[in-house]
């Protein structure tokens, strides 16, 4: 019997600059000659030598090479998302964000060379995004490749860390990226942004900084998850007497003291009620938790660690660390979790989460494993570093207990990582 190959899944780096011709002899250009795009390479091999790495460089960074325009990169990227032995994508190709038109001739390479002897004026149309192919589900007709580890790059230029953090994480989570490395060009500063909106490697160098990303990108890329069937139902009201009046009143003390700070108009964190042996009710994803009446929340059913039917929505990304907690820990039946940071001197265990993505079954266990006992044994909490606490309690808790061990354990003024994201 012949022996089974299985394929090395691999890692695919694009780098360099690109051209969009206007006329013979003119065009428009992005500069880069893809430095980061071979160091990240060279890096990936030391770090992750069980997978074939592949970099992908534009004519401006290899002569050699076909790549030029930004139809040349999406046509590869086509290629990436339709392979099923791409595991990972770190796109660093610095795209020319406009088209140039001349009169009605748009980018052509061999139009009719323009005159130097008069001012031409040159309309811009913006070129198609095309790390966002990444999670679409209309190239070629295929579901969105959430198997892939999607890396991105944002540059800024003279910002300061706040409007470079917000820019990365504007991002991150605009095309649904698993990391992005934020860089300024003219600072020199770097920072590796996280869908848990907690920046890491915040570093002016720049080789320490690629080799963090490329550490948290191997590290996170072996993380499990599971994808929720959403069924259509009406959400659970915030105010129905299925939602615990605990649960209730510590998460609206939250929201009125801004533990959830909304960017582009979403709230980061996530809550949930158990209220049956595999049912909970849980914060809506992609949602403002400050208009929670208007919201309201989602029911989940789970079979097992792959099997979750959500009706009304889709759930928390937090969902798996609840259903885990819950699993693990029986006797509480309501979680809340924000992102702000602990206090100076709190007595509560604190767990790394740069291993870890939101949402993964690996952090549901991280969350779980650690977490502490408090108010004997009335509250259970754990610390994840750099992201924020979870606090398990049951329904049947005075509230005011809860809000009293929150106030004196964490800043709920504050955000993980000190920076309070500008809107985009």
């Amino acid at each position: 019997m012949p022996e089974l190959i299985v394929p090395r899944k691999q890692i695919h780096i694009v780098g360099g600059g690109t051209i969009e011709p206007i006329r013979e002899h003119l065009a428009l250009s992005a500069r880069a000659y893809g430095a980061t795009a071979k160091r990240l390479g060279e890096i990936c091999r030391e770090v992750i030598p069980q997978m074939d790495v592949n970099v992908h460089l534009t004519k401006m960074a290899d002569s050699t090479s076909e790549l030029e325009s930004s139809d040349d990169l999406k046509e590869l990227a086509e290629e990436l998302v339709t392979d099923y032995d791409t595991k990972m994508v770190f796109w660093n190709p610095a795209v020319c964000d406009f088209k140039g038109e001349v009169g009605d001739v748009v980018s052509a390479m061999h139009a009719q060379r323009l005159k130097s002897v008069a001012g031409q004026a040159i309309n811009l149309t913006p070129t198609e995004k095309i790390v966002t192919m990444f999670r679409k589900d209309s190239v070629l007709g295929q579901k969105p490749r959430k198997d892939i580890f999607a890396v991105g790059f944002k540059t800024t230029t003279g910002a300061s860390p706040e409007e470079q953090y917000s820019a990365g994480l504007n991002l991150l989570k605009s095309s649904s990226l698993n990391l992005v490395l934020a860089n300024d060009t003219t600072t020199r500063q770097n920072m590796v942004v996280t869908p848990e909106e907690a920046p890491y490697h915040e570093t002016s160098d720049r080789e320490e900084a690629l080799q963090g990303l490329v550490e948290m990108a191997h590290l996170r890329s072996q993380l499990s998850f599971t994808e929720s069937t959403v069924v259509d139902a009406e959400p659970v009201a915030w105010e129905s007497d299925e939602v615990y009046p605990a649960l209730r009143t510590v998460v609206d003390y939250c929201r009125e003291h801004s533990a959830y700070k909304p960017f582009n108009g979403v709230t980061a964190g996530h809550f949930a009620a158990k209220i049956g042996g595999n049912m909970f009710l849980t914060s809506r994803r992609k949602s403002d938790f400050n208009q929670l009446s208007e919201v309201g929340l989602v029911r989940v059913v789970t079979d097992g660690d792959d099997k979750v039917i959500a009706y009304g929505g889709k759930p928390s990304v937090g969902g798996q660390s609840q259903r885990i907690v819950f699993e693990q820990h029986p006797g509480k039946d309501c979680i809340v979790h924000f992102h702000c940071p602990i206090k100076p001197g709190s007595k509560i265990p604190v767990v790394s989460q740069r291993e870890y993505e939101c949402g993964s079954h690996e952090c549901g266990e991280n969350t779980s494993q650690g977490l502490g006992v408090f108010e004997d044994g009335a509250i259970e909490a754990v610390y994840l570093d750099n992201h924020g606490p979870n606090i398990v309690f049951r329904h049947d808790v005075d509230p005011e207990r809860v809000i009293a061990f929150i106030e004196e354990n964490f800043d709920l003024t504050g955000k993980t990582g000190g920076y309070i994201p500008k809107s985009q």
